[in-house]
């Protein structure tokens, strides 16, 4: 902006006209750098009710007991907070919250622990169904490092919200409130996380997030367990090694058998959208990989025509694009050979085989997406295209290893997400 003077004032009351309008200026530059942080997600997880009406997939909560859970980072910053859930499940009050960096097993980090408050009180009750975020606290939160999140939940729960294909050991305590202690006393190791939704920490305002929306391709089933390495996590590593000012949040919102149009283990990708994608902090880019568990369903009722399910992926590009984000496709996965979990059924049909050929030729050539990643070209064998290749499969037939999520991460272009903004 010019400023215009009359030619006729002298250079002294010119020169003392401009020192105030100068130092006024660089006080709101100083300010502008200053507030030029925000939060943003760094890890996240979608939350299910307790029974998941599958046997084995339920669990009866805890009882004045301490859980330490491990959560793998995405980008880093220097202060770090909360999210708790209720998802699906009756109040539970949280006695205590601690955050610190995960040493080895059950332990911490000595001189990294964090008291976590909720509007300044160190307990607070989690209404039914609903998200709490606890206050920031400093902690120089490591890119792609673990941070252990530790609560103790006086008296009976009852069941708990929980995400059960964790991936990662969480440590239980005998009763007690063990929050604060460096090393605490172990009774089990649940391969879950409960009531954790995620963990955010400030970055530059530059710093936006990508979420991982999809199944359990997504959630990463058949990973090593306590190795970060579904592919949203390799994806993270790619993009914390791009030099300059590039990084971003990854999120994973993938649920293991989770539907784009009916609840199966957890709500559907429609209904789901909101909580899990749009209401993310910091979120500019959302990657979609849903669908064949629509297509091979063994209930009748629950069968989906190829429609149906493009339609599933338009309402997803609708919202997204309504909300300012870029939002990318996956093409859907061979399972051929994949049975169902605990089964002698096979999930694979021919019928099924056909929609997923034609949702995924949808996806790459209708330009409705922003942009499309094939994962299917990269897991399939390429003399039988309904099948993972035997390089990628982890030997279930319908996931692949560690090898094949490094993979599919690897297909991603990451100029897609310069400056975590929606270029």
């Amino acid at each position: 902006m010019q400023i215009k003077t009359n030619s006729r004032i002298s250079t002294f009351p010119r020169m003392a006209l401009m020192v105030p309008l100068l130092f006024a200026a660089s006080l709101t530059a100083g300010t502008a750098a200053f507030g030029q942080d925000d939060w943003v997600g760094t890890w996240s997880t979608s939350p299910h009710q307790p029974d998941l009406q599958v046997p084995g997939l339920a669990n009866t909560g805890f009882n004045n007991q301490t859980l330490r859970q491990i959560v793998h980072t995405s980008v880093g910053g220097p202060q770090v907070r909360v999210r708790l859930s209720a998802f699906g499940a009756n109040a539970v009050t949280i006695g205590a919250a601690h955050i610190a960096l995960h040493g080895s097993g059950a332990a911490i980090v000595a001189g990294s622990d964090r008291t976590l408050t909720f509007g300044g009180s160190p307990s607070i009750t989690i209404p039914p169904g609903a998200l709490v975020v606890s206050d920031p606290v400093p902690l120089d939160v490591p890119a792609l490092g673990d941070l252990a999140v530790s609560i103790f939940v006086p008296g009976v729960t009852g069941p708990a919200t929980w995400h059960f294909e964790s991936r990662q050991t969480s440590y239980l305590s005998p009763a007690g409130d063990f929050t604060a202690s460096a090393a605490m006393p172990v009774v089990a190791t649940p391969v879950a996380w409960f009531w954790l939704a995620g963990v955010e920490v400030m970055a530059s305002k530059q710093t936006g997030a990508v979420v991982a929306f999809g199944d359990s391709i997504t959630d990463g089933s058949q990973s090593t367990v306590d190795a970060s390495n579904r592919w949203p996590d390799e994806l993270a590593r790619r993009v914390m090694a791009q030099p300059g000012n590039q990084k971003m949040g990854v999120l994973n919102q993938g649920i293991a058998g989770g539907r784009m149009l009916h609840d199966s283990l957890g709500p559907n990708g429609l209904s789901r959208f909101d909580r899990d994608v749009l209401s993310q902090t910091g979120v500019t880019h959302v990657i979609v990989q849903m669908g064949n568990n629509d297509i091979f369903t063994l209930n009748p009722p629950e069968e989906v025509t190829v429609d149906q399910i493009i339609q599933g992926h338009k309402q997803l590009i609708e919202r997204a694009h309504a909300r300012g984000l870029r939002i990318y496709g996956c093409t859907l996965t061979p399972v051929e050979g994949f049975l169902v979990p605990g089964t002698p059924f096979p999930v694979f049909s021919a019928a099924g085989e056909i929609k997923r050929q034609a949702v995924n030729v949808w996806i790459r050539t209708s330009g409705s997406y922003d942009a499309v990643f094939d994962f299917d070209q990269v897991l399939r064998d390429p003399d039988f295209p309904s099948r993972i290749s035997p390089l990628y499969d982890s030997g279930d037939h319908g996931h692949p290893t560690d090898a094949g999520y490094k993979a599919l991460a690897a297909i991603i272009d990451l100029k897609l997400f310069k400056n975590g903004g929606n270029q």
